[in-house]
């Protein structure tokens, strides 16, 4: 049994979280919203804290999963945050998709304290986290990784060590480059067949057994069809994500011409009111171009 902190319960944190006190281990949890942090006890046991410092104070392995770069910074550097609190040689884990940038930053700073540090973005969405079947990539160094590895197993399918810190992070832009694409290729795919006049639900079930086979094509086709956008990640996020994307292109002088134009579509999305609507609402406006003629 390990003493272990999770800060974050939002709709990833809370089960993941879930899955360690579960698993048997002495979990502390820590969220802004205390009524967030009650509830997480009164269904799994452990304790909650009312700070970050409070949650990782003794803790062998704290957990960090929150909305962005300045989210990180308040729960981990600032006052009451909980690099401050924790002691030598325990491992700080981030699963907040944030900048490579910061990943590094925390890297340094954890290290001078003797702490060990991972940037550990997570894909799998709400379902994937519910389930324990998250793939985890990993950026830090090799020794840390071991130690924390088994743990990250209680809500993973793959865990995957891709390089020094900031790596993890670097590969949850891959990860949000491609479905992003792969989302705009299926909205468009499902207009093309509903223009053409086929039964597209037919379509799909036929070309998901050959190669245009995707997670997001057997997952979400019947709901974009259906006009749902209630299931998985928000447009907000996904824009916050691409955001990081380009910025990180930016600096290598990378061209993504498709990715920014996904990013385009997502915004007007966004402005037709569709900001907390699943990725997958990529159709909603290919379906109000052809409303609007």
């Amino acid at each position: 049994m390990a003493r272990l902190a999770f800060i974050g319960l939002g709709v990833m944190g809370y089960p993941m979280a879930g899955h360690l006190q579960r698993a048997g281990h002495e979990v502390t949890v820590f969220n802004r919203s205390p009524a967030r942090a009650a509830a997480w006890v009164a269904e799994y046991g452990g304790a909650s804290a009312p700070t970050p410092a409070g949650a990782a104070r003794d803790a062998q392995m704290v957990c960090v999963c929150v909305g962005n770069d300045d989210d990180v910074h308040q729960v981990v550097l600032g006052e009451q945050g909980a690099l401050g609190a924790m002691a030598a040689d325990s491992v700080l884990v981030d699963h907040t998709t944030a900048s490579a940038e910061l990943a590094r930053e925390l890297a340094q700073t954890a290290a001078a304290s003797g702490v060990g540090f991972l940037d550990a973005p997570v894909s799998g969405g709400q379902a994937g986290a519910q389930n324990g079947a998250l793939t985890i990539m990993v950026g830090g160094d090799p020794a840390v990784f071991a130690h924390a590895e088994p743990l990250l197993q209680h809500y993973a399918r793959c865990v995957r060590l891709l390089g020094p810190a900031g790596s993890g992070q670097l590969a949850k832009m891959v990860n949000q480059v491609c479905i992003a694409g792969i989302l705009q290729g299926l909205a468009e795919g499902l207009e093309f067949s509903e223009r053409a006049g086929l039964d597209s639900a037919a379509v799909i079930e036929v070309i998901s057994q050959g190669a245009a086979q995707s997670w997001q094509m057997e997952n979400r086709y019947k709901t974009m069809l259906a006009g749902e956008y209630n299931h998985g990640f928000a447009v907000d996020w996904m824009r916050k994500d691409l955001g990081l994307v380009m910025a990180e292109a930016a600096a290598m002088g990378l061209d993504l011409p498709v990715t920014q134009l996904v990013d385009d579509y997502y915004a007007q999305v966004q402005a037709m009111g569709g900001g907390r609507w699943d990725t997958s609402s990529l159709f909603a406006r290919t379906r109000a171009q052809r409303e609007t003629g």
